[in-house]
């Protein structure tokens, strides 16, 4: 199924996007204190594997920018007239593929990059087989849920008349800042 191309989709008046998006900005200022809260309260676990500690900033940077980039293909098609949600889709299939890979392999960077920097700073660093595992399973665990966050942004404002440029970035980083938190977090108590 092709989407058509809305004409609310294309405006680009000032006044309609600060309506659209200030109850969304807002609503995710508030779901933004929430990954504060929990950093907060794993405090310890971070402190007692300092080693974790450089892992965090950019979790929770690449699971944003990983849905933000499939959001922007996947809005870019949408005002093409392109996009369809099956899952046959050859071109969906291949950001999918294309996302999975580039996590894999900055994910597998981090693992590396936290110990290397760990033998050098910390004086009892996390071994580097536990390094990337903690990197690369939180990470693609934040990469397929990244994706799916973006598909289902993307539809959303579609459905609701929504530009998906206006919307889905601010969204689709937010929330994956806040999952990058909670899953490295659970995978690191979980396997140390």
């Amino acid at each position: 199924m092709t989407l058509p191309v809305q004409g609310s989709l294309g405006t680009w008046e000032t006044r309609a996007i600060v309506i659209t998006m200030m109850p969304i900005l807002i609503g995710l200022s508030i779901l933004q204190m929430g990954s504060g809260y929990i950093l907060e309260t794993l405090e310890e676990t971070y402190l007692g594997n300092p080693t974790l500690l450089v892992m965090v900033p950019v979790m929770i940077d690449m699971g944003g920018n990983l849905g933000c980039i499939m959001s922007s293909r996947l809005s870019t098609r949408l005002h093409l007239g392109l996009l369809t949600f099956k899952l046959r889709d050859e071109n969906l299939q291949t950001n999918v593929g294309a996302i999975l890979a580039l996590a894999l392999t900055i994910f597998t960077g981090l693992g590396i990059a936290a110990w290397a920097i760990g033998e050098f700073v910390i004086s009892a660093p996390l071994p580097l087989v536990d390094l990337l595992a903690i990197s690369l399973i939180s990470g693609m665990i934040l990469a397929v849920l990244a994706i799916v966050i973006s598909i289902g942004a993307t539809w959303l404002s579609y459905k609701w008349g929504l530009d998906p440029d206006d919307t889905t970035i601010p969204v689709v980083t937010n929330v994956c800042d806040i999952l990058g938190v909670i899953i490295l977090s659970i995978v690191a108590i979980i396997i140390l």
